[in-house]
Formats: structure tokens, sequence, C-alpha cells
């Protein structure tokens, strides 16, 4: 928020030496008075005395009217809201007594309180619905896990059949695992400000490798596989952007049933851009517009295979690394995600 300048302390200063000014007028007039009509030295100070006394209770009294109003009530007003935050009352908002132009520093106050409510609210909603959504999401496997493990108590299941049991446990549990993994991943990188871990890598050896990973999977599924990676070397985060790079191709092959995915990295302004793109069921734009929130699954038929987390986490490691990522996709026509990625040393 733009700071605004007040004008109210100059004109308080400037009201407090006109007030100064007329009281010693009085008094010098008083004076004049006074020794127009008597010579007695004594009862001229009495008096000037007197007169100065009631000039003073005067302003006194003014002054504690002026503070109850323009000092006492806008503290208390603020001292209200602050104890309210502090229980975790975030609807608290304040009402500036001026006008946008004739802002005071309570005013100002009152409107930084005012947005930091308003963030705290949004961050508390978002708490209790990330809290509620891994409720959720931990329940379904480990609710699997309980069911197959009893059935697997059972000496006369047939062999056969316990393989399946055996094979479904695994898969709850690596699921699980993953959730967790993801989770604390999240959970890292919202708290991370400061870029930790820097170093220059080859980007193209690192994106290999991770493609190489992939191979037998794309293989399986009787995908093609397109890659077109030219040399290059870049400062950045290697360990953050393994898990750029796992997602988005892990997505591509989980979405993708028949077609092909393709990868290619390019040199781009000292940094380097990288598309991962395929030719499965693709995403419509209002999916598109929550694919990069948590838990969110636009294709509910395949959320057995992932958690909502990887798009999420792609996000926060873009935001913490300074770069983008934007989605073209067409709904049965395939995705492309695009990642611009800056040369942190040349930031």
């Amino acid at each position: 928020m733009k700071k605004r300048k007040s004008g109210v302390s100059a004109l308080g200063a400037l009201m407090f030496f006109a007030l100064i000014a007329l009281i010693i007028q009085i008094a010098v007039l008083v004076y004049d008075y006074i020794i127009q009509r008597t010579s007695n030295k004594l009862l001229i100070a009495i008096l000037i005395l007197i007169v100065i006394l009631i000039l003073a209770a005067i302003c006194t009294t003014i002054d504690v009217f002026r503070r109850k109003i323009m000092v006492d009530k806008p503290v208390n007003k603020i001292l209200e809201a602050t104890e309210a935050i502090a229980k975790g009352d975030f609807s608290v908002r304040l009402t500036p007594t001026h006008s946008y132009e004739k802002y005071n520093e309570y005013d100002l106050v009152m409107e930084n309180l005012n947005i930091m409510a308003a963030e705290l609210s949004k961050s508390e909603v978002l708490k209790t619905d990330f809290i509620s959504s891994v409720s959720h999401e931990i329940k379904t496997p480990l609710a699997v896990i309980q069911s197959y493990a009893t059935l697997l108590s059972d000496e006369t299941i047939a062999g056969e059949e316990r393989q399946r049991y055996v094979k479904a446990l695994t898969q709850a549990t690596k699921r699980l695992n993953d959730l967790i993994t993801n989770i604390l991943k999240m959970n890292k990188l919202e708290n991370q400000e400061i870029k930790h871990d820097i170093s220059r890598f080859n980007l193209t050896a690192q994106l290999g490798e991770i493609i190489v990973g992939y191979e037998e999977i794309i293989e399986n599924k009787g995908l093609e596989l397109e890659c077109d990676l030219e040399d290059i070397e870049i400062c950045s985060c290697p360990s953050y952007l393994e898990i750029v790079w796992n997602n988005l191709i892990s997505n591509a092959i989980k979405f993708t049933d028949q077609g092909k995915i393709t990868v290619t990295l390019k040199g781009d302004n000292g940094g380097a851009r990288v598309s991962v793109s395929d030719t499965g069921c693709g995403i419509d734009s209002e999916t598109g517009s929550k694919i990069f929130e948590k838990f969110y699954q636009g294709d509910t038929s395949r959320k057995s295979q992932g958690n909502g987390l990887g798009l999420a986490l792609v996000k926060r490691v873009m935001d913490v690394l300074g770069g983008e990522i934007t989605v073209e996709s067409e709904r049965g026509k395939g995705s492309t995600f695009t990642i611009a990625l800056k040369d942190i040393v040349n930031e």
C-alpha cells in the first residue's frame, strides 16, 4: 500500500502555535488594562496569574476533549481490533475516521490492520482447507491398507488372490508414502524464503537422466517419446528442479494413453525454457485455472494415481526460484506445460 502523507501533524502544530500566541496576547491586554487602574505590583501579579491559570484551565479542558475525540477514540478502536485479532477473530474491520485524502496516522494504522486481518483470514481458510484435504487424502489409502491387511490375515485365501491383495496393499502404501513426501516438500517450499542450494550445473544432463528413468514406463504404455534438448548450463537449485521435471513428465505419461510425449529444452535470454507436451486427454479452461491448487485433481477417474499436490509443488518451486509456468491445453488434444527458468546468478 502506498504511504500517504498526512497534513494533520502540521495543522496541529500550527493550532498549538496560534493558541500560545492567543494566550500571550490576552495576558498582555489584561496586563495593560490592569496597570492603567492600579500601581500595586503585587495585585497586578496576582491578577495576571489568575488570568493565566484560567486560560490554562480552558486550554487543558479543550485539549482533554480533543484527545478523547482525536486520539483516545481511534486508539481504543485499534486496541480492541488487535485484541480480537490476537484471539483469532480475523473478521475485524475498522472504518477510518477521515476520508482517503485526509488520512492521518491512525487512519493508516486502521487500514493496515484491515489488510493484515484479511490476509490472516485467507491464511486461516487455506490452513483449514489444507488440513481437511490432507486428512481426507490420508484416510483413503489407510482404509485400503486396513481392509487388505484384514483380508490377508485369513489363511484360507488362495495364492493368486493373496498376491492380488498384497499388490493392492503395496500400491496403497506407496500412495500414502508419496502423499506424505509431497506434503513435507510442500511445507519446506512454503517456508522457504531464501534461495539455497544454488549451483551451476548442466540442465540438459539432469533433464536427460530424469527422462531415461521414465523410458520403461513410456515403452510399456506404447507411447512415442521425442526429445529436443539444447546443451545448456544454468545456475539454479537442482534438487528443486528435479521436483518440477519429475512431476511434469509423470503427469504427461499418466494422462496419455496413446500418442506422443515431447520434451524440449531451449536457451532463453540467459536462462532456459523447458516444454513438456503430450497428446493425452487435455483439460478445459475451467480445470486449467485450478490445476495449481493443492489437492485439485481435474480427472477424477485417475485419482488413485496421484494426490493433487504435484502441480502445486511445481508452481511453488517456480515462485521460489523466480521462474514461470504456463499451460496450453485443449480437451481431447493434449497439453503443453512450459517452464521459463532464470539463471539466478544473472538476476
